[in-house]
């Protein structure tokens, strides 16, 4: 055949690139616990897959008789899959050449991976595992010049987030632009034990005068807990597991809508016990996980950011089928009150709600911000005015069931106050500007200075607020839509869901600036 030669030759450097860095580094990343990158590619996509572009990249060395001697492949792989039946753009770096240094990984291809992504509306997934985005600093004599710095290819990342799904999987040590990558996801985890995550590693920090190990500096621990990123995971196989949950609730694009999964939960189903889960004295404390858990499809629900804005606890989950976004007040975490933290985590579940078509579900137990020097200290009312303001710009439906506490600023953040109000009340709901105990003395003082008995002229007073205060005098001036026994609020957002259908409408979300 004419071209046997050639074949061969095309076979020969398919080899050469298969064998990542050789077996030494190869032996070296087993040992440390952590799978090479197309072992990787091999769990996530579905068998036989994988179609990569770019395979024969690298960088090559050639005899003086111009016949190729060598060939580094390229750290960076991507190309064409499919996840659980879905077309995916899948990337991967490879820690076997040159320990994931962007310098080797040819940066068009990173670039092109992006582009691909956002031109055919497919999810990307990004399992990083860099050292950096310049390499080392051994490279600049190699090169014999110097460079201003920029990010090839950082605007494709930013307009991705506007327009597909973004998973990124830290799987070993991520450092500089890995770090970056890492967190321009919509969905973003380590592995504990084997990832860590910083700005600048342990060397370049000891030249600083600090001397961390990696887990000290930037383990899965630290990050899972300061919200940068959204969760920690105890193996990579969880962390493939994870990563395939987490697209089952999205579409493949802001092009598309949610797809519905055929549930065998019951749509009327009633869990008699919600009707007392709510404790009747306001200072007890209840956990919230059960009562999303009862509410939502079985074994539907799929938490994110677990480990910090413990204030909320938000997910996805599914309502007879449809995908939902879920925040939840967690009395558990300072009775509910909004941190600077809290506040973050729910701009961030409304973004990608609203991104997404994802309407949203409410579960509201919120006394308020958080009030003190550490409000003040973390900025907390710019963080918590930032939530609200990304809930005014949501367009996708709403509801909101209020489970207890409903107070002041961040009590308001419980619905878009400009929009129809899919809102409802449990019997246990209690709202307003302030709660009484906090405003009772001073709105009082000069009847309780004036009184003979302060005490009893205080205790008349509650007395009289108590009796105004219950949820049914707010029905009656229809200050709340709807109070429901507890027991039916699933049935209620099942029909929720099924209407948000209607006014759902796919494509780019526009918003504004947020203070």
């Amino acid at each position: 055949m004419e071209w046997d030669a050639e074949i061969e030759e095309l076979r020969r450097r398919q080899a050469l690139a298969r064998a990542m860095g050789g077996p030494e580094k190869l032996k070296r990343q087993a040992d440390a616990g952590r799978m090479n990158v197309r072992a990787r590619i091999a769990a996530v996509a579905d068998s036989g897959s994988f179609r990569e572009i770019g395979e024969l990249s690298g960088f090559s060395t050639y005899g003086p008789d111009g016949e190729l001697q060598s060939l580094l492949p390229a750290n960076f792989l991507f190309g064409r899959a499919e996840v659980d039946g879905r077309p995916v753009v899948l990337t991967a770096d490879d820690f076997t050449v040159r320990g994931g240094a962007a310098d080797a990984s040819l940066h068009r291809k990173l670039l092109e991976a992006e582009r691909l992504a956002a031109e055919y509306r497919m999810p990307l997934i990004r399992m990083i595992e860099g050292t950096g985005g310049g390499g080392s600093v051994r490279t600049l004599e190699e090169s014999g010049y110097t460079y201003i710095p920029e990010i090839p290819g950082w605007d494709a990342m930013v307009a991705n987030m506007s327009a597909v799904p973004v998973v990124a999987l830290g799987l070993g040590p991520v450092a500089g632009l890995g770090a970056g990558r890492m967190v321009m996801a919509h969905y973003s985890l380590l592995v504990e034990g084997l990832s860590q995550m910083f700005v600048a590693g342990p060397p370049v920090v000891a030249a600083a005068g600090e001397v961390r190990t990696k887990e000290e500096l930037g383990g899965a621990h630290i990050h899972a807990r300061n919200g940068a990123v959204d969760d920690r995971v105890a193996s990579e196989a969880e962390a493939f597991d994870r990563l395939k949950r987490f697209l089952s609730y999205l579409p493949s694009s802001v092009d598309e809508l949610p797809a519905r999964q055929a549930s065998r939960d019951q749509a009327g189903r009633r869990e008699a016990w919600l009707n007392g889960a709510v404790p009747r004295d306001s200072r007890r404390l209840y956990p919230i996980r059960p009562i999303v858990e009862a509410i939502m499809d079985k074994g539907s629900w799929f938490e994110i950011g677990r480990e910090w804005g413990l204030g909320a606890v938000t997910g996805l989950a599914r309502l007879d089928g449809h995908a939902v976004a879920v925040i939840a007040s967690n009395p558990e975490a300072l009775g509910g009150l909004w941190t600077a933290a809290t506040a973050r985590k729910v701009e961030r579940m409304v973004d990608l709600a609203d991104t997404f078509h994802l309407p949203v579900v409410h579960l509201v137990d919120n006394p308020g911000f958080l009030i003190g020097r550490r409000a003040e200290d973390e900025a907390t009312i710019r963080w918590g005015s930032r939530a609200l303001a990304a809930i005014y710009q949501a367009s996708v439906p709403w509801a909101s069931v209020i489970l207890r506490k409903a107070y002041g600023m961040a009590g308001s953040a419980h619905a878009p106050a400009d929009r129809f109000r899919w809102r409802m009340a449990w019997p246990s709901g209690d709202w307003g500007s302030l709660p009484i105990s906090g405003g009772l003395e001073a709105a009082y003082r000069s009847e309780l200075e004036a009184s003979d008995d302060p005490a009893a002229k205080l205790a008349e007073i509650r007395a009289r607020l108590e009796r105004v205060r219950s949820p049914f005098r707010t029905a009656e001036k229809f200050g709340v839509e709807a109070i429901i026994a507890p027991e039916d609020t699933r049935a209620e957002l099942c029909q929720f869901a099924a209407m948000a259908q209607r006014a759902l409408k796919p494509g780019r979300k526009g918003r504004g600036l947020r203070p």
